[in-house]
């Protein structure tokens, strides 16, 4: 079956750089489509190519601005599919929503389910994303999802950079756990645990830390960084145990509000990030961050799904 052939790579408007990355790993154009807004806001899509009966490769992350994205997203899945597309394959390399998953408090939304419901109904035939941060979002939709993750471009970069050396991986929480003792077998080294009680949202304590960072690098790895406060926490803790070096790795680089301030004033030396949410002129600035592409990896994830192949390598 030809890449060529029946497949359409499209593109919204929160991330394409990225998807010029995945049309070049996958050796398509991207088809041409006209997304503006109205003066009062409101989203407008045109495709220029006729889409009848091809199946249709969607790329959008839901960051920020989360809602226009999103939004912008479901306008342009109706499009295809009042278009006669004969399938809509949404790629999501960040899922806006995916924290909000359960009820944590009495009178609370899941507002990652009604994101699912959305997502179904505009015309969605299959998802495919990147580090969920709930695994359990999965089953919130009826229609295949495939989860797969960026730790092979992380840990790539990290055996590169640090090899001979002595590491410890940490978790930021018990959550990671299982995440942080992944990297260290692949690694061959050792890892600890932060143990911290998160006192409001987006803030979190650092209590101590269970296992032994002294006289090595450590590497804090989790699947986002929101407004850094919880990983600046952790690496002052595990400088303070007796890191030589403190360095970070996470997929989605979030960069919420004073986030790009603290990485800057912390004790952390590099922070390693993927492209699946596009940084700011600040952010790229700042000489600690370092963003890896994840292109080919979704794009093995598209040609794979398109030709009918197994994606489960994939998860790891």
């Amino acid at each position: 079956m030809s890449l060529n052939g029946s497949m359409r790579l499209l593109t919204g408007t929160s991330n394409p750089e990225l998807s010029k990355k995945v049309a070049g790993y996958l050796g398509v154009p991207i088809t041409p489509m006209d997304v503006r807004r109205f003066a009062d806001g409101e989203v407008f899509v045109e495709i220029k190519e006729s889409i009848r009966g091809n199946d249709v490769y969607l790329v959008q992350s839901t960051c920020r601005p989360v809602n226009d994205n999103l939004m912008e997203l479901l306008i342009i899945l109706d499009t295809c599919k009042r278009a006669s597309a004969n399938s809509v394959n949404v790629i999501i390399p960040y899922f806006g929503y995916a924290r909000q998953d359960r009820k944590v408090t009495p009178r609370t939304p899941i507002t990652a389910r009604l994101a699912a419901d959305l997502l179904q109904t505009a015309g969605a035939t299959r998802v495919l994303s990147v580090d969920l941060h709930s695994g359990q979002i999965q089953g919130f939709f009826n229609m295949p999802f495939d989860n797969i993750y960026a730790a092979p471009v992380l840990l790539n970069k990290l055996q590169t950079e640090y090899h001979g050396q002595k590491l410890t991986v940490v978790s930021p929480d018990a959550g990671g756990v299982d995440r942080a003792r992944w990297f260290a077998s692949k690694l061959g080294c050792g890892f600890a645990i932060v143990d911290k009680r998160r006192t409001a949202p987006n803030e979190a304590k650092v209590m101590h830390l269970i296992g032994d960072v002294k006289d090595s690098v450590a590497l804090i790895i989790d699947d986002m960084i929101d407004t850094a406060g919880t990983l600046c926490n952790t690496a002052q803790a595990v400088k303070d145990n007796g890191a030589t070096k403190v360095i970070a790795a996470a997929t989605h680089g979030v960069f919420s509000g004073p986030a790009i301030s603290r990485i800057h004033e912390s004790v952390l030396e590099e922070v390693y990030i993927t492209d699946t949410i596009p940084q700011t002129e600040q952010a790229r600035n700042l000489s600690k961050i370092r963003v890896l592409s994840i292109a080919s990896l979704l794009g093995e994830g598209i040609r794979r799904i398109h030709l009918r192949e197994s994606v489960s390598s994939l998860f790891i």
